[in-house]
């Protein structure tokens, strides 16, 4: 908890935030100091000397600029002492003299008492109403915002001026428009022409918001710009989410080794971002100048465009603890032109496969495959690649090689359908998810197969415990599969609405309302109608998506798929298959039996309540089914209603008679 400093400001007694500087505790004490250089969502750097306060610390008085000056021990304020007074209204004057036309200076002279002009004016004087007043609004938006430095001042004194390098046009300004959005004379022009929006202003005014949430609150809170999404490496290992060794686990003594801390020593720190220039999130990271130890580019030093989150849980599920080669293990997924999620889930199959017997050294061409071997997952890379070896049927996934090894080498077929966390033929993206039944739904409902970019609900269902009931469960699976699929629609990047938040987002929310910030919610739509001058809600949002969803789902039908057997995860992703996972977890799972299930452990063997447990989770997640597909519209197998269709608009006779024979 924060520790709070008692101060005094002009007579006031107040207590303010160990470290926080001192101009917000001056105006939270309701007193008001002017400002020129000043931006709330900028960091301080107090060069207008215009919030200049009086403090006498432990008997000595001495002058500070209040904005960036932090509170640090208990001290007496003055904002209205002689010295203070005189001082800005010498301040003001000067200004008034350079810049007399500009309202930001002239209601800056009236605020301290310049009110008969100044004696300042010279040859150095703009008439220029929007001339530019040398705050530094522009460079530190420029450069805090989007970690550009397209902007910054050149000269000194008098001949201090704003200017791009060697005063041409810079080829890196990628008209984000941050400059001008924060200049308080208008100095800085935007030509809306590029795409000619509707309503430019609005896409800036809710854009501009995210920025300064981004460069404000980012670095407390998920340190995107540090670490990206690699940020919950260390978050999902705490809470028994880190995928490890195929799935059986949530955590492992070794993932230090592949945590946040090690991935920062290694990126390349306080660059513009990768993945959409401008983006303030800047949450795309580089490893450089790594040197690659394996494969047709062994010895060159390269860059590495990552590691995310999704890929170091892919080393985990592995079992391979190992930073070096989790940087290999990307650059060369990236080349081959392979997803790191797939190639990492289906080889911790294989490890465990190998492990179990199913597989040996004969059927891998002799290579051993245990959990952690690290080189030996690198081999089968280069064999997908070159076309050759095991690694050929690696490459071909989950859900054959299950096929191929119980067909030809008489493998439990059953056991394979339990470990092979795959479905709709698409491999499990990185989180365990056997203690949130909403996030089962999540994965085994999506419409493409188990990625979790649908509906993500482990912490609002496991750790936050917002959906209790099954009915809060189908609601959050109704609605955020839609909200997610609409942002994806219009091109838009689905972190930005999450992955900060607002200091004064206090208020509770129901689960449908995005969980976190209905605000970043709102932005999205505002997004949408400056662009395209068509205003839209929550109502009109899940209905432009449910078109597609429910679209996309009739397609599948007419495929083959999107019945309730394709929605049916592999056991794992429910419950512990295996005596070993069960007794890994042996208190949490035991009391589970007892208190929701209804049985006593006592007395029963492992494999007993292992089955006993997987009665009863499998039964939950059959009637979370129900519910989610009475929810979205669907029948009982999972099929839309033609009446859904017709509410949506989207009951076109190909439609319909893709489905006219699933109908209850």
């Amino acid at each position: 908890m924060a520790q709070m400093i008692d101060i005094t400001i002009n007579g006031k007694p107040v207590q303010v935030i160990q470290g926080s500087f001192l101009l917000g505790a001056v105006r939270s004490a309701g007193f008001d100091v002017p400002t020129l250089c000043h931006h709330k969502d900028l960091t301080p750097n107090g060069t207008c000397r215009l919030c200049l306060s009086e403090i006498e610390l432990k008997g000595r008085k001495r002058l500070v600029t209040a904005c960036n000056y932090p509170v640090r021990e208990p001290l007496c304020v003055s904002t209205t002492a002689e010295p203070v007074v005189k001082h800005r209204k010498m301040l003001a004057q000067m200004y008034l003299g350079r810049w007399p036309n500009v309202p930001a200076i002239q209601n800056i002279a009236e605020q301290c008492g310049v009110t008969d002009g100044s004696r300042f004016k010279s040859e150095l004087t703009e008439e220029n109403p929007k001339a530019c007043i040398l705050c530094g609004h522009c460079t530190r938006a420029c450069e805090e915002f989007t970690l550009e430095r397209v902007l910054d001042f050149a000269g000194r004194g008098i001949k201090r001026h704003l200017t791009m390098a060697f005063g041409e046009p810079d080829s890196h300004c990628i008209g984000c428009t941050s400059c001008a959005y924060v200049c308080p004379t208008g100095a800085i022009s935007v030509v809306d022409a590029l795409n000619n929006p509707k309503d430019p202003v609005k896409i800036r005014n809710a854009g501009m918001r995210v920025n300064a949430e981004m460069a404000t609150l980012d670095q407390s809170q998920c340190r995107m710009r540090d670490v990206g999404t690699a940020n919950i490496v260390d978050v999902m290992n705490r809470y028994d989410l880190l995928p490890v060794h195929n799935y059986r686990f949530g955590s492992h003594e070794e993932a230090f080794k592949i945590d946040s801390k090690v991935l920062k020593s290694r990126f390349a720190q306080g660059a513009a971002d990768g993945c959409w220039l401008g983006c303030s999130m800047a949450c795309a990271k580089t490893v450089d100048h790594f040197e690659l130890q394996t494969g047709p580019y062994k010895g060159h030093k390269v860059c590495v465009d990552g590691p995310e989150y999704e890929t170091a849980a892919a080393s985990s599920n592995m079992g391979c603890f190992d930073a070096d080669f989790l940087f290999e293990f990307n650059f060369y997924c990236d080349t081959y032109g392979v997803d790191t999620i797939s190639v990492g889930t289906c080889m911790a199959f294989v490890m465990e496969a190998f492990e179990a017997g199913v597989i040996t050294e004969k059927h891998t061409g002799g290579l051993k495959l245990p959990f952690g071997a690290c080189d030996e997952v690198l081999e089968i890379l280069h064999q997908m690649a070159r076309g050759e070896g095991f690694g050929v049927d690696v490459g071909k996934g989950i859900r054959w090689l299950k096929n191929k090894w119980a067909k030809e080498y008489g493998a439990d077929a059953d056991y394979l359908r339990d470990i092979g966390m795959e479905l709709k033929g698409l491999e499990y993206s990185e989180y365990v998810s056997k203690e949130s039944l909403a996030q089962q739904g999540g994965y085994a409902l999506a419409t493409k197969g188990p990625q979790h970019d649908e509906a993500w609900l482990i912490f609002m269902d496991m750790v936050n415990k917002q959906l209790p009931t099954f009915e809060d469960k189908a609601e959050a699976l109704y609605y955020f599969p839609l909200w997610r699929t609409w942002f994806g629609l219009n091109g838009l990047c689905k972190l930005i609405w999450n992955d900060v938040v607002p200091a004064d987002n206090s208020k509770k929310h129901k689960p449908q309302d995005a969980a976190k910030i209905p605000d970043h919610v709102r932005g999205y739509f505002e997004f949408f109608e400056g662009m395209t001058g068509t205003a839209l809600d929550e109502t009109r949002m899940l209905e432009q998506s449910a078109r597609v969803y429910n679209f996309q789902r009739c397609i599948s039908r007419m495929l083959g798929f999107g019945t309730r057997k394709d929605d049916i995860p592999p056991y794992r992703s429910m419950g512990p298959v295996t005596v070993e996972e069960y007794e890994s977890r042996a208190e949490r799972y035991d009391a589970q039996l007892k208190d929701q299930v209804g049985v006593d452990p006592t007395g029963k063997n492992t494999a007993e309540k292992v089955r006993l447990l997987r009665a009863f989770r499998e039964g939950q997640y059959q009637k979370l089914v129900d519910v989610v597909y009475k929810r979205r519209g669907w029948t009982s197998n999972g099929v839309p209603k033609i009446e859904r269709l017709k509410e949506l608009g989207i009951d076109l006779p190909e439609i319909v008679e893709m489905v006219k024979n699933d109908q209850e």
